[in-house]
């Protein structure tokens, strides 16, 4: 049952997809992919018989109105393109109910060759006759992969059109030789036409009809300049020179026209150029109506000096006084152009003022530069000078320097001074007295100066050094003296911004860091430090800004994320600007500084502690191991306890000398009274060998030594007081044999017996 409804849906899913297919069928659309020209009309039909119902046409997309459209028997759809600029248009008919696209086309534009301009021209190097080659020139709108063949069509009146040149994607053609073709002459008029050609099109331009003379270039002209005093003249010959023709003469930037009549030969006076300088001059010439030759070759020429031209501008500049009552002048003027030919000299030479008019000259000083010091009194004085060339005077200038303490002469108040974009601005208020005019220098060092003269009583001063503090001083002039100068605040062209940074250092901990910076020694021209801003930050997020006051130069940065990195930089905020410093990078610590010094020091006052209570312990159980032994001059003698009393006891351990004496007595050396046993064990029989008999006066002057165990608990006499200290001598003896036995004393014990103890013992 399951499979056969299976089978029944799929019958009906197939009739309705092929219901669809054939409901989707395209219909005829026609023409095909049409090329039409710009601007053209054109008809695109459906065959829309193919489907049943009414259709509509979109172009890209948008749906036309119905009044391009048209119907023929209800079997053809009809819609009308017009003035189609476009480049690319995609058309398409579609089922009105349903929407769907029955077919389309797709229709392109292309446009004729326009702005055909053609010149007959020489071939470069020509020596004259009809020209050689004719060249056209046309635009085109055109897509760059269009293969187009272009062709130059030429016809005269009443002729048929030849094919004079051909090119490929080009818009340029050449005709070469064209005056042996005989296609192009200089009588009647011409006519061209530019055919461009596809595989899908072709279109002539429109014709260009010409004047073989409007087309005509003549050749460029030969030039000759000369440079004469005060002006050039430029001369030049053309190949036409029987037609009137237009010619313009070009220098440097200059532009001047001439029109030359038939027969006239070519030639200028160029006026009015500078002294001592180079000038390019070329000209070029053409006839009317006709396109203008090539420019000749440029002729470089060097203008004459002209006499009226040098001006001296001589000034002088007071430097300093001396006790003797002179003064240091500094002359100064513009120099002569070093591009003038000619060997210049200058002379300069002052003339102090005496009474009725009389004057004493100083002798002249040769000046090998633009500047001269000379040494003047305290009188009034003029200064000369004097410009020779090749040894005769081409020029001179003097200048009035006031006498000391001249105080009637005009001088100028009220001055006031600005700067904007690196101009100074200067104004003053007149004198009361009549002037002529004012001077005006202006110095950043002190050894530089410029200087210039003018008539009103403000001027700007331009041409300064950037952030350079300049001094101005004004002087007026009335006839041919000058007034009393009057010196300006110095200011600045420019002024900078805040000075630079030199250094930025950060002293980091775990939650904090101080941040400071130092600046760059302040420059004259530096503006005034307002604030400083301190950002800071990890890079995750926006930057953190502190603001701190001019005043100082340090922060401390809180609340920072332990064992981060962070960047930080400064910025030096002022009226006039800001500036910054390199960003500066540092972590901040894992711990405290302060927690970890003090976890040191606790450690090291621990380890101090331990090795010191170590070293004492070591110390005290080396003294106990090093106990000294006892003495045996400070011992008393007990008597020898009976046999009886010794039987089964052995009171003595295991001795363990070596065969020589432990203590010996001089024989010699007299006594009290009495006898001692000394016993001296060898060191490999365990057995104590028979006593040794030994005369001595005294048994109180015995030499005894005492050794002990190093316990304490055990020991060789009975008993130990206090009694009568032996003899020096024999004190020095024992110290004596101590140190020598001192490393076998210390694994045995040494027993004294007196011979009253051995015959106790026997007797017992």
């Amino acid at each position: 049952m399951y499979c056969f409804l299976c089978v029944l849906l799929l019958i009906a899913t197939s009739t309705t997809s092929v219901s669809e297919g054939k409901s989707k069928k395209l219909c005829n659309v026609v023409p095909k992919d049409p090329y039409i020209q710009v601007g053209s009309d054109t008809q695109i039909v459906c065959e829309s018989f193919c489907v049943h119902g009414s259709v509509y046409w979109t172009v890209d997309g948008v749906v036309l109105d119905h009044s391009w459209m048209s119907t023929i028997n209800s079997t053809h759809s009809i819609v009308s393109l017009r003035n189609v600029t476009r480049r690319k248009a995609t058309v398409q008919c579609h089922r009105d109910h349903t929407r769907d696209v029955l077919g389309g086309t797709i229709v392109r534009t292309y446009s004729k060759p326009s702005k055909v301009v053609c010149i007959w021209h020489y071939r470069n190097g020509s020596s004259g006759g009809v020209p050689e080659l004719f060249t056209c020139t046309w635009e085109q709108l055109a897509e760059a992969s269009e293969k187009i063949n272009y062709t130059v069509l030429i016809s005269r009146s009443n002729t048929s059109q030849s094919e004079i040149c051909s090119s490929q994607n080009v818009r340029k053609c050449t005709s070469k030789d064209v005056h042996l073709s005989g296609y192009v002459t200089l009588v009647g008029n011409h006519s061209v036409t530019v055919r461009a050609k596809t595989k899908h099109w072709e279109v002539y331009s429109d014709p260009y009809e010409f004047n073989p003379h409007h087309i005509l270039q003549i050749r460029c002209p030969k030039l000759n300049v000369q440079a004469l005093y005060g002006h050039l003249l430029a001369k030049w010959n053309t190949s036409t020179s029987s037609n009137k023709h237009y010619c313009q003469v070009k220098y440097n930037q200059e532009v001047l026209n001439k029109t030359l009549e038939p027969g006239e030969k070519g030639n200028m006076t160029i006026e009015n150029v500078k002294s001592c300088t180079y000038y390019k001059v070329s000209v070029r010439c053409a006839w009317d109506k006709a396109p203008w030759s090539e420019w000749s070759q440029e002729q470089t020429v060097l203008s004459q000096l002209n006499k009226n031209d040098v001006k001296l501008r001589l000034w002088r500049k007071i430097r300093e006084s001396y006790k003797n009552g002179t003064r240091k002048i500094d002359a100064m003027w513009t120099e002569i152009p070093s591009a003038c030919q000619g060997t210049f000299k200058y002379f300069i030479q002052a003339s102090a003022n005496k009474e009725r008019g009389m004057q004493v000259a100083y002798p002249q000083t040769l000046c090998e530069k633009s500047t001269c010091a000379l040494l003047v009194n305290q009188e009034a004085h003029k200064v000369k000078l004097e410009v020779f060339r090749n040894g005769t005077l081409l020029a001179e200038d003097s200048v009035y320097v006031p006498a000391v303490g001249e105080t009637d002469l005009p001088q100028v108040a009220n001055m006031q001074t600005s700067s904007r974009k690196g101009v100074i601005l200067i104004s003053w208020d007149a004198p009361s007295q009549f002037v002529r005019g004012y001077m005006i220098d202006w110095t950043h060092d002190g050894c530089r100066y410029h200087w210039k003269e003018i008539n009103s009583t403000s001027t700007p001063l331009s041409g300064l050094l950037d952030n350079k503090p300049y001094n101005v001083t004004v002087t007026p002039l009335f006839g041919d003296k000058t007034g009393l100068g009057t010196r300006a605040l110095r200011i600045c062209s420019t002024v900078a911004a805040a000075a630079n940074f030199s250094t930025i250092m950060v002293k980091v901990s775990d939650k904090s860091a101080l941040v400071s910076w130092e600046m760059q020694r302040k420059d004259v021209c530096s503006g005034v430090i307002v604030h400083y801003i301190v950002s800071y930050g990890t890079g995750h997020g926006a930057n953190l800004n502190v603001t701190v006051n001019a005043t100082k130069q340090e922060i401390l940065l809180k609340d920072l994320i332990p064992y981060s990195q962070y960047s930080v930089y400064v910025k030096a905020v002022a009226l006039t600007g800001a500036s910054e410093s390199n960003v500066r990078h540092f972590n901040t610590k894992r711990f405290d500084p302060r927690f970890v010094t003090q976890l040191c020091v606790i450690g090291t006052i621990i380890i101090v502690l331990v090795l010191s209570a170590g070293l004492c312990c070591a110390i005290q159980y080396r003294k106990f191991l090093q106990e000294p032994l006892p003495n045996p001059g400070l011992s008393s003698v007990a008597l020898w306890p009976s046999g009886g009393q010794q039987k089964g006891l052995f009171l003595f351990r295991q001795f363990n000398y070596s065969s020589e004496s432990i203590c010996t007595l001089d024989p010699n050396r007299e006594e009290d009274s009495g006898s001692v046993f000394t016993v001296k064990p060898d060191a490999h029989d365990e057995r104590p060998h028979g006593p040794e008999e030994t005369s001595t006066q005294s048994p109180s002057r015995e030499c005894t030594t005492l050794l002990s165990e190093s316990s304490g608990q055990l020991s060789s006499y009975r008993s130990q007081g206090s009694v009568k200290s032996p003899t020096r001598s024999t004190e020095k003896e024992c110290q004596t044999l101590l140190s020598d036995k001192h490393e076998q004393l210390t694994a045995s014990l040494a027993m004294y017996v007196t011979v009253d103890m051995f015959e106790q013992d026997q007797g017992g």
